[in-house]
């Protein structure tokens, strides 16, 4: 059984949603009601409620509801299916406005989403909808496009609202997929370190964190419960209650952090970008310019091999992931870090010129595993790229290889 918030938002197709409601509980799962303001015109309140014998949000200020509704909805779910979804709840959701209960709900909840859209076939083709749709998927919301078929207009076009029993469907099949490592405890590391040169000065490199960060919302969506190590990134860290977050800034820091917590993780992704080099000393002030030394030397010593020191206390059942961030000799490079890490499974991008994966929202990769055909996936979203690497991992776990 699985707690899922059902959202209805303002199509006419409104009415089927309470079927989508009525069919989920047939199924066994708990459901509870969101509406907005311009569903309560086309469905009353009162059939959710009867249904689910549960309050129905309708409204962010509701004098009988618990203190602060649209949180309690928020924590309270484990899914959230926003049917029908009308063009104006998916701009709201794609942009981040929260302006009633529904979206200010959708914007606060950790979990998984579900969009299924309904609207005229005008309006789902628009370049702002089909703008909006993308940045969706980017953000790792399922969608389950209409179907074409009559409109309420009256013509035929795409835009028609699937089937009730169809989106149940979709719904299960996606619960079936999604949890995979429900039960797993998953580390992922994102962000770059740093190495001090002194209080103002460091050594460091360019990486975002993004493709951690899409890493650890991967995983949450799958079921785990995610610890994320975050260096210093360049994008807000994920501030829900199914990822942990432990800051570090050098490589010393991930390193003990690492050995600390892996003992007790299923699956280790190290997706930071970590210093390979370190100051031997470093100043405790700042270091000033000399009159007639134009030259300044800095002695740099190797930092510690992080992967290939942790990948050493893997115990049996466990699972390492690592990258090659590289700029030339990809491939090589990669298969040679496959070798020598004790890794699992290395993924290759490339970080060279401006289609790098540093700072990017999109990335490349090349999967390399030991004795299988490389696996190479095109430019996409890195939410794309990291659902792509979770399902693959989730695979690996259940077949024992």
């Amino acid at each position: 059984m699985t707690r899922i918030a059902v959202y209805l938002t303002g199509s006419v197709a409104a009415y089927k949603g309470i079927e989508v409601v009525r069919g989920l509980q047939k199924m066994g799962h708990e459901v509870r009601v969101g509406m907005t303001d311009a569903a309560t015109k086309l469905v009353t309140p009162a059939t959710p409620f009867a249904l689910t014998k549960a309050p129905v949000l309708t409204d962010l200020w509701d004098e009988h509801s618990t203190p602060i509704p649209h949180i309690e909805l928020a924590d309270w779910s484990e899914l959230a299916v926003v049917v029908p979804a009308s063009a104006n709840i998916i701009a709201k959701m794609a942009t981040g406005l929260a302006d009633d209960a529904v979206s200010t709900t959708l914007l606060a909840t950790s979990a998984p989403k579900i969009v299924v859209p309904a609207m005229n076939s005008h309006m789902w083709l628009a370049p702002a909808t089909q703008r909006n749709i993308t940045q969706l998927k980017q953000d790792g919301v399922n969608i389950m496009p209409p179907v074409s078929g009559r409109l309420a207009e009256g013509y035929a076009g795409r835009g028609r609202l699937p089937e009730p029993a169809a989106i149940c469907r979709y719904i299960e099949d996606f619960l079936t997929s999604s949890q995979a490592l429900k039960g797993k405890h998953v580390i992922v590391t994102a962000g770059g370190t740093r190495e001090n040169i002194d209080p103002v000065r460091f050594i460091g490199n360019r990486s975002s964190g993004k493709m951690g960060i899409a890493l650890a919302n991967a995983a949450v969506q799958a079921g785990a419960k995610v610890t994320l190590i975050a260096g210093q990134v360049t994008v807000p860290l994920p501030q829900i209650p199914a990822i942990e977050v432990v800051r570090v800034t050098t490589t010393e820091d991930l390193y003990i952090s690492l050995k600390e917590r892996f003992p007790q993780a299923d699956i280790l992704i190290m997706a930071a970008a970590v210093a390979d080099y370190r100051p031997v000393e470093t100043v405790g002030h700042k270091i000033k310019k000399k009159d007639g030394d134009p030259h300044l030397t800095i002695t740099l010593t190797e930092t510690i091999d992080i992967l290939k020191n942790i990948a050493k206390m893997k115990q049996n059942g466990q699972y390492i992931v690592g990258f090659a961030a590289e700029t030339n000799d990809l491939l090589e490079n990669a298969n040679r870090k496959l070798a020598s890490k004790n890794a699992d499974m290395i993924i290759a991008n490339s970080v060279a010129g401006e289609t790098g994966a540093f700072g990017s929202d999109q990335n490349q990769v090349t999967i390399l595993q030991k004795d299988q055909t490389p696996i190479k996936l095109a430019r996409q979203s890195k939410a794309k790229i990291a659902n792509e690497i979770i399902e693959l991992v989730s695979a690996k776990l259940k077949s024992g290889d």
